[in-house]
């Protein structure tokens, strides 16, 4: 089944944050067997989100635990650590059937 990586984030310094962690994260992202869905800054908070500068990225991974081994690599516990200070990341990981 198909794992479903959800992030929504509140981006403090969008050059550093794009121009250094997501460029690491979308190469290990690729790496792990990850794409992007979708990759949108501005997204309107409609309900129970009061901040402005909502960003929101959605990754399809072959499965859950390919997201996991992604998540937890040490490669990326490093590539994290780029994020630190510049993001608040709130993420999910959800299964689902391909509604295609």
């Amino acid at each position: 089944m198909k794992a479903y990586m959800l992030v929504r984030a509140v981006i403090h310094d969008r050059e550093k944050f794009v121009n250094g962690y997501g460029k690491e994260a979308a190469k290990l992202v690729d790496k792990f067997g990850g794409k992007y869905k979708v990759r949108a800054p501005g997204a309107l908070a409609l309900e129970g989100i009061n901040d402005e500068q909502n960003s929101v990225v959605i990754s399809e991974w072959p499965s859950k635990e390919a997201a996991q081994n992604f998540w937890n690599s040490d490669e990326y516990q490093e590539v994290k650590k780029l994020r630190e200070g510049i993001a608040d990341c709130y993420v999910l990981l959800i299964e689902s059937d391909d509604l295609s």
